[in-house]
């Protein structure tokens, strides 16, 4: 009787420390800064300018050559990439008239 009357209190205390450090560890995370967000937009803009090029060149190459196949389908012609890249676009858009 006398040893739970010890560690139940003792198991409950541990039990809330450990909680709470956890909780103050997340808190203290590192969030993304604002030169990260610049630099995922420039990426983002770089990849999408290098995708174009690569449509382009895939289009030079098939007009030229007509047993060419490309490897993949452009991600141009795709409906379902181009509406997710106007929501990205969108987001971004959003989010620089929400800072300025």
């Amino acid at each position: 009787m006398d040893a739970a009357v010890f560690f139940i209190p003792l198991f409950l205390m541990c039990t809330i420390w450990v909680i709470l450090h956890y909780v103050t560890k997340w808190k203290t995370a590192p969030t993304i800064t604002a030169d990260d967000e610049v630099l995922l937009e420039e990426l983002y803009n770089l990849a999408k300018r290098l995708d174009q090029r690569m449509d382009t060149v895939e289009r030079l190459v098939a007009a030229d050559d007509p047993e060419f196949t490309p490897a993949r389908r452009l991600i141009a012609d795709q409906e379902k990439d181009n509406q997710q890249l106007r929501e990205l676009e969108q987001l971004i858009a959003e989010k620089k008239g929400t800072r300025s």
